[in-house]
This record gives structure tokens, C-alpha cells and sequence, in this order.
């Protein structure tokens, strides 16, 4: 049985191949990764959704969202849509220029969430892919840079800590205390821990006036997101194999490896 949304966001699974460029996730959702990349992302093209504003496109038979339209899709409940598969692009006169080959394989993509061949296009110009089945739950990103993902990795654990909950001052008032993104080059160091796949606790905090500390364990290679949860929750209690510590004086990160 499927664990709670609630979940997703206080609990974070990511198993990265380096060689073929994705990440196998668990608690990254679409608004997340459009709060990070909405810089990088121009238009997208649906290959698996439920969004009621997209346009329709004549040459690939799919629908696309603009620009524009973007934030009103992250806004969205993408979760409910079940599969959610997109590949973003450049140009329309670059959509509308795509081979059939080309097509058919981004069919296969959005059908099957794994790729024929390495799923980055010239017609497209294309940063990312993205396929999510139940968003949040189980999540396939392709990045043409890994640089990206390294950064919305960074960007999405501060942001989770900022809205996870209010946090009461000296006067007892609760507040909403703001954290400044991981930087890339504390989660470079983590790289070939993610490789084997590591769970970043959110739920497991650790902290006091001067510092806070977030629990990091390698856990595995996992598909089904019952089986990574139910090994994480087994692990969870053990010391972890490494850690983000948040200073809060300095309001830096970095982090610790065991």
C-alpha cells in the first residue's frame, strides 16, 4: 500500500546514474523542480498528463504547455494525474521539424518511463525529461547537465525545511524560519554515495540553538518505493553514514561523511 502524501515531503530517496544521466527519486515533486529550473524550462511537451490547458500540437499529435502556462501547471495537483511524462524544448519550428523516429521514441518514453536511446534531441534542445508516476512517488528525471540536478537537489532541501513547519521564536510565537539553499559543492561529495542510493531524512532532524543536523543513509538501488520506504524506516533508527549540518550563526552549510 502506497504511504501517505503527507510522506513525500519530509523524506527524500535519490538514486543516481551518472553513466545515463537520471535520477530515480522519491519526495522531489514537479512544483519542487519547477521552483528550482523555471529558468531552464521554456515549453514542454506532454507525453503523459492530465493538465487542462495545454495547447495542441498538429505535427507530434500531443499537447504542449507554453511558457506562460508553466507556473499554472506546477501549481496544479499533478499528483492526481497518475503518469506525468514531459520532455521540455526550445522552439515550436523545432518540434514541428522532429522525425518520426524521434517521435516514436518519446512515445515509447511517456508508455514505457525508459529510454531507446539517450533522450536528448538537437530539434529540441531539450535540458531535461521528466517521468513521474504518481508525482513525488516515483520519479525518472533525465538532465542533459547533472549540474541541475545537483543545484534543484540543494534548492529543494532548503526549501522542504523552510515549509515543512512553523518554528517557534524566544516569545513562543510561531514563525517561518527561511534557510539558504545547499550549495552544489556541498552535494558534489555526496555523488558516489548517491550512486548506490541514499534517503535524506527530513523527519529525523536533529537540532539545537546553534546548529541543526539533517541524516543522511545509504540505503540501496530501489524501484519500488514500498520496498525503499519500509528499508529506510528499518535504518532510520542506526547511525547515519552521513550528514548536512546548518550552522546557524553563519547560516552555512556543509557536510559530514563517516
Amino acid at each position: 500500500m502506497k504511504r501517505k502524501n503527507q510522506d513525500i515531503h519530509e523524506v527524500i530517496y535519490v538514486h543516481l546514474n551518472e553513466a545515463e544521466h537520471y535520477v530515480l527519486s522519491y519526495g522531489i515533486e514537479f512544483s519542487e523542480f519547477y521552483y528550482s529550473l523555471s529558468d531552464s524550462l521554456n515549453q514542454l511537451l506532454l507525453l503523459e498528463h492530465s493538465f487542462d490547458d495545454g495547447d495542441f500540437n498538429v505535427h507530434t499529435l500531443l499537447e504542449f504547455a507554453s511558457k506562460k502556462k508553466l507556473k499554472s501547471l506546477a501549481e496544479d495537483d499533478v499528483y492526481a494525474y497518475g503518469n506525468f511524462c514531459w520532455i521540455d524544448f526550445e522552439e515550436l519550428d523545432g518540434l514541428n521539424e522532429l522525425p518520426g523516429q524521434a517521435i516514436a521514441e518519446l512515445l515509447y518514453l511517456g508508455h514505457l518511463m525508459d529510454h531507446l536511446k539517450p533522450p536528448f534531441y538537437n530539434y529540441l534542445n531539450n535540458q531535461f525529461v521528466y517521468l513521474a508516476h504518481d508525482d513525488g512517488w516515483y520519479n525518472k528525471t533525465y538532465y542533459r547537465s547533472l549540474n541541475d540536478f545537483h543545484k534543484m537537489l540543494g534548492d529543494v532541501i532548503a526549501y522542504k525545511k523552510s515549509h515543512l513547519k512553523l518554528e517557534k521564536s524566544l516569545l513562543g510565537i510561531k514563525k517561518k524560519k527561511q534557510y539558504p539553499s545547499v550549495p552544489i559543492e556541498v552535494i558534489v561529495p555526496l555523488i558516489e554515495m548517491m550512486k548506490e542510493g541514499i534517503v535524506i531524512s527530513l523527519q529525523k532532524i536533529w537540532q539545537n540553538r546553534n546548529r541543526m543536523e539533517i541524516p543522511i543513509w545509504v540505503l540501496g538501488d530501489f524501484s519500488d518505493m514500498d520496498n525503499m520506504y519500509d528499508e529506510y524506516e528499518k535504518v532510520s533508527n542506526q547511525q547515519s553514514d552521513a550528514k548536512l549540518i546548518f550552522d546557524k550563526k553563519t547560516r552555512e552549510w556543509k557536510v559530514n561523511i563517516y
